[in-house]
C-alpha cells in the first residue's frame, strides 16, 4: 500500500511517475479512466482551505469516488479523540483519505492505523502536494526539465513550502536559494534529512551563504541577501509571511521580512524567461507587490488549476 506523506520518503522514480500521469488526466477531463469507481474517500480538514479543498473534493469524484468531508471540529477528533482510534474507525469504512491538519505525527499515525492509502493535503511540517503542482507547472509552461535550474524562494524559508521544496531539490537536482533572514531559515536538521552537506562558500556567492551540497547533484543556498538569490533564477516563488497557526506573530513578521517581497525590480534580477508562482492566497502589498501578480497572473492562476490534475496524479498513484 502506498501513502503520500511526505516528499521526503518519494524517490526519483516516484516523482515522475506522479507527474507523468497529469497531462493524460489534464488533457482528457471528461473521459480519463475512474479508479475509484464505488469507493468512498473521506477528506478531513482541521485547517480552512480554498484550492485544497476544492481540487481534492472535485479530483476525487472524477476519479469516481463519493467523498466525505469531515472537519475535525464535527467529528471525534475536535473532542479529543486519539488519531489512532478515528483511524482504526474509518479505516473499516473508507477506501482512502486526505488529511489537511496541524501535526505531521496526525498524518503519519493515521496512515499507520487506518489501513488505507492517505494523502497529506498540508501539514505544519510539509505541503507535497503544492510541490508536486509548482514542479508541473514549471515543466509545463518552460517545456523543459526542473534537473539543473535556479529555483529561488523569498519570505518564510522555515515553514512548510520551502521544506517540501528541498525534498524536492534533493531527488531532482536543481538549485534551491532562499532567500529569508537568518532566524527565518530552516533548521539545519532538515538538511541533514534531505541528505545535504555544509560545504565551503564558493565564490561568487554572498559571504553570509550557507551553501548545503545534495547527492542529486543540486544544492540548496541560504542567504538573506535577496538580490543575488533573484539574479539569473528560473524561477521566483513566495509564500504568504504569516502562515495559518502564526497568527499571533503577525506584527513581528512583517516587521521582519517586509523587504523580502517579488517585485517588478526583483523579476528583472532573474531570467529573462523566469517564472513567477505563488501557492495563494496572496496579500498584494506584503510578499508580492500587485503589478508583479497581475504580470504573472496566466501562470500563478495556471499553478492553481493544475492542483486539480496534479492531485488525481497522486491518488492515481497511490491506488495502482
Amino acid at each position: 500500500m502506498k501513502h503520500l506523506l511526505s516528499l521526503e520518503s518519494l524517490t526519483v522514480g516516484d516523482f515522475r511517475s506522479i507527474l507523468g500521469r497529469v497531462d493524460g488526466f489534464k488533457r482528457n477531463r471528461r473521459s480519463h479512466p475512474r479508479p475509484l469507481e464505488g469507493q468512498s474517500w473521506a477528506m478531513i480538514f482541521s485547517k480552512s482551505s480554498t484550492r485544497t479543498r476544492v481540487s481534492f473534493e472535485v479530483g476525487l469524484r472524477e476519479l469516481g469516488a463519493n467523498v466525505l468531508f469531515l472537519n475535525a471540529n464535527d467529528i471525534q477528533l475536535g473532542r479529543g479523540e486519539p488519531i489512532q482510534d478515528t483511524a482504526r474507525v474509518l479505516g473499516r469504512m473508507i477506501h482512502g483519505a486526505v488529511i489537511r491538519t496541524f501535526a505531521q505525527s496526525d498524518v503519519e499515525v493515521f496512515a499507520q492505523f487506518s489501513g488505507v492509502p492517505t494523502i497529506n493535503a498540508l501539514t505544519d511540517d510539509e505541503h507535497p502536494c503544492q510541490i508536486l503542482t509548482d514542479i508541473h507547472t514549471f515543466e509545463e509552461r518552460r517545456g523543459e526539465p526542473i534537473v539543473g535550474k535556479v529555483v529561488t524562494y523569498v519570505g518564510d524559508a522555515a515553514c512548510n513550502v520551502p521544506a517540501s521544496w528541498i525534498f524536492a531539490a534533493a531527488r531532482l537536482g536543481f538549485e534551491l536559494r532562499l532567500a529569508a533572514p537568518p532566524s527565518y531559515h530552516p533548521a539545519d536538521s532538515l538538511l541533514v534529512r534531505a541528505g545535504g552537506t555544509l560545504g565551503a562558500v564558493i565564490p561568487g556567492l554572498p559571504a553570509d551563504a550557507r551553501c548545503w551540497y545534495l547527492q542529486s547533484g543540486g544544492r540548496v543556498v541560504l542567504t538573506r541577501d535577496l538580490s543575488w538569490a533573484a539574479t539569473g533564477a528560473d524561477l521566483l516563488y513566495t509564500d504568504v509571511w504569516v502562515s495559518m497557526g502564526k497568527e499571533s506573530e503577525s506584527a513581528q513578521r512583517v516587521r521582519d521580512l517586509g523587504g523580502y517581497q517579488i517585485n517588478r525590480d526583483l523579476v528583472k534580477r532573474a531570467r529573462p524567461n523566469a517564472l513567477v508562482m505563488h501557492c495563494l492566497p496572496a496579500y498584494r502589498g506584503k510578499e508580492i507587490d500587485a503589478d508583479t501578480l497581475d504580470d504573472h497572473a496566466e501562470t500563478i492562476f495556471a499553478e492553481a488549476e493544475n492542483r486539480l490534475h496534479v492531485q488525481k496524479a497522486i491518488v492515481d498513484w497511490v491506488v495502482s
